[in-house]
């Protein structure tokens, strides 16, 4: 039985789209140029990947001469929450409150982090 694929953005997917959304649009080659990798990817690497997150509706590409050049679709922040709410559902019961707990009891959290924090929650009791 083949395997769902998956809409969340992969490693490899991200370190492209970071490049994309701070460029707004870029070519293969630009983005081949500024992706920070642990690794040198390949022009036909990168292509590629761009390619399968054009299917899963991320980006889209034009013509521009010879070239493709790559736009993001989903703002960052957009997939931020994507990526948050299926972290909820999968780990979490669908619960924020659950999430929070387990970072603030998991992570060493700065007295500066923590008062972010409390100020974030009086805020939104408001």
């Amino acid at each position: 039985m083949a395997r769902k694929r998956s809409t969340q953005l992969t490693d490899a997917e991200l370190r492209l789209m970071e490049v994309l959304w701070k460029k707004r649009e870029a070519s293969v080659s630009d983005v081949v140029e500024h992706v920070e990798s642990p690794t040198p990817l390949a022009y036909s690497t990168v292509l590629t990947t761009l390619r399968i997150l054009e299917n899963k509706g991320y980006v889209k590409h034009r013509k521009q001469g010879r070239a493709f050049i790559y736009q993001p679709l989903v703002a960052r922040e957009n997939a931020q929450h994507k990526a948050i709410t299926q972290l909820l559902r999968r780990f979490f019961r669908n619960s924020p409150e659950l999430l929070m707990l387990s970072l603030i009891e998991n992570r060493k959290l700065s007295p500066e982090e923590l008062k972010r924090l409390r100020q974030r929650i009086q805020e939104k009791k408001k």
